[in-house]
């Protein structure tokens, strides 16, 4: 590599002639395919994005102009281009290179935009504030991919911005698909402007924009043009390019283009990774659905843009007719799947546990209050690790445990999934959720006894009822390891996996009434989880054992290992059982000296 290394700014890349382009965007693309397959990351979407983003650095003058990157996995190549190159090798690590724009990074990320849909929105309000302030010198441009488009808060942004009358550039990156061919009429009316037959005023111009394109995302000097002639025209300009995602290694742009959309560590050459071990719970879910669709024709499946992610490939490809892509619109595909309950169906939304959070008003609203059945699955539950805070899915048990009526699982393992799931969708009277990590799925946990619907997994045996730990989901390993280490320091244990978390089993009180102890175990904010209903549910039925929550901190967690993450927040056996030892302890204390004061 010649040119790279020397573009350390924007300033530098300006100073490139227009003959070195080609070759720098090679230099690019050869530099991401090398660090993204050693550190995985995503890389479908910023090959696609090169020229582009050499362009938009190349016309804008970034930070003093303020570019907002929707679903900012398409960053990479602008953090490339604006001091970063020398980072990559610690992409996604803890303490590492962000894989989204990140504030704290640089002056050049503007917004940590990492869920879809928001740049226009962004933008609208960054251009306002400019108009107030008079800061007329600087310009704003949003980058948004047309599967992001398909998200309702875009569209609220586009008829704000048209409205406006404000110097907004929203550049579309239409490369056909999100992780999967975008759907719905806007893919329609996408795609009949790129092939020339619409005629007339096209969407855009309908409601307000100056239009320019289609122009072709790769040819830099095409681009920059239609840069440049957006900021002339001064107004809300939509500048249409059209890319390929994944351009530039064939393994992203065959028919495994999605799969490359967001890889972990593969061979550069081959395009495949190590393979191997135990099935994920991703995999699980989805081979078990298909086998209830089989049994059951009521049962259908939604998904936001994301089949194969979710595990819904197999499902869509034996039932095709019972399987709904809604774009990136979550809010559409909860209330969606109300309108399906209604209509006498069951659906299964399946999201990840982060995406969630976009739709809790129409889980409110729009299911729990109709009481309907619709079962919510929730992949990349808990810490997710490398993608940092926005994608952890850490405040579905605090945002659930708030919705009248909603039942949540959490399965220790492939077995209970399977007759948890069962359970779900055999629910009539309300809505259902379970949950599960980005993870491998571990061997079966058996239960030594199971107690009105409670999975009882460990007990002392000969010891007395000292303290009780409630595990969930994937918990319950370290939650029997900690039993374990425990009991060797004589102290009485009880592991008990609820099974069903939420509303809290009144069972599961009476045990805590039994116990000089209670320790929750969860991989959600400890403010309004599982462990918080325990405690408040103890109380209201004047139970007087102590539960301590071990869970996660009501702030944003980094991006780094996931179980660095998890031990760092005393999510380990050692860990757990040290807390218990340590909490016992005091109980123990404080117990004899009651005893003391009572006999005095």
């Amino acid at each position: 590599m010649t040119l790279l290394p020397r573009v350390t700014g924007p300033d530098r890349l300006k100073e490139l002639s227009p003959d070195q382009l080609v070759p720098l965007a090679a230099e690019i693309r050869e530099f991401l395919v090398d660090k993204v397959c050693r550190t995985g990351g995503h890389l479908g979407p910023n090959l696609g994005v090169v020229e582009l983003t050499i362009a938009l650095h190349r016309v804008f003058d970034s930070p003093t102009d303020r570019i907002v990157f929707d679903t900012g996995h398409q960053a990479y190549v602008h953090k490339m281009l604006t001091g970063r190159l020398d980072s990559f090798d610690s992409l996604r690590a803890a303490g590492g290179l962000s894989g989204y724009p990140s504030r704290q990074e640089s002056p050049h990320d503007h917004v940590e935009s990492s869920h879809a849909s928001t740049s226009l929105a962004y933008a609208d309000g960054l251009a306002k504030a400019q108009r107030i302030l008079g800061e007329d010198h600087r310009h704003v441009v949003a980058v948004i991919g047309d599967g992001a488009l398909t998200g309702g808060v875009a569209w609220e942004a586009l008829n704000n911005i048209s409205g406006g009358n404000r110097p907004v550039v929203v550049v579309l990156n239409d490369n056909g698909r999100s992780y999967d061919p975008t759907i719905g009429g806007l893919a329609v009316h996408l795609s009949a402007l790129r092939g020339g037959t619409h005629t007339g005023p096209n969407l855009f111009e309908q409601i307000g924009f100056s239009y320019l394109g289609p122009v072709d995302g790769h040819d830099v000097d095409a681009v920059e043009e239609a840069f440049r002639q957006a900021v002339r025209l001064n107004r809300p300009v939509v500048v249409h390019c059209v890319t390929e995602k994944g351009r530039g290694y064939a393994h992203a742009v065959t028919d495994e283009a999605d799969r490359m959309h967001g890889i972990g560590v593969i061979d550069p050459e081959t395009g495949k990774s190590g393979g191997g071990g135990s099935p994920t719970w991703t995999a699980s879910f989805g081979a078990e659905l298909t086998e209830i669709g089989a049994a059951h024709p009521e049962v259908v499946a939604l998904t936001a843009a994301m089949l194969r992610p979710v595990g819904l490939h197999e499902f869509a490809t034996a039932f095709p007719d019972r399987v709904f892509d809604v774009g990136i619109a979550e809010q559409q595909a909860v209330t969606s799947a109300a309108g399906l309950a209604m209509g006498g169906l069951h659906p299964v939304v399946c999201l990840y546990a982060t995406f969630l959070n976009r739709a809790v008003d129409q889980i409110l609203m729009d299911v729990a209050l109709h009481r309907l059945p619709v079962t919510f699955v929730l992949d990349r539950a808990g810490i997710t690790g490398p993608d940092g805070a926005s994608h952890h899915g850490m405040w579905d048990l605090a945002l659930l445990g708030t919705v009248p009526g909603m039942r949540v699982a959490s399965p220790r393992d492939t077995t209970q999934l399977a007759a948890l799931l069962r359970e779900a969708v055999a629910t009539t009277d309300g809505p259902t959720a379970l949950r599960f990590p980005k993870a491998s799925a571990g061997p079966e946990i058996p239960a030594i006894n199971r107690m009105d619907g409670l999975d009882i997994l460990y007990r002392g045996r000969s010891q007395p009822l000292d303290v009780m730990i409630v595990s969930t989901g994937v918990f319950a390993a370290p939650a029997i390891r900690a039993a374990e280490l425990l009991s060797s320091n004589g102290i009485g244990v009880t592991v008990v996996d609820p099974r069903w978390l939420l509303p809290v089993n009144q069972t599961l009180v009476h045990l805590a009434s039994r116990h000089r102890l209670v320790l929750t175990v969860e991989d959600g904010v400890r403010t309004g989880g599982v462990g918080a209903a325990l405690a408040q549910a103890c109380t209201d039925a004047r139970v007087t054992t102590p539960v301590h929550n071990l869970g996660l901190p009501k702030e944003f967690l980094d991006h780094g290992d996931r179980s660095a993450i998890l031990a760092e927040h005393g999510l380990t056996a050692e860990s757990i059982a040290g807390t218990a030892l340590t909490l016992y302890g005091a109980v123990s204390a404080q117990h004899t000296a009651s005893l003391e004061g009572t006999r005095r």
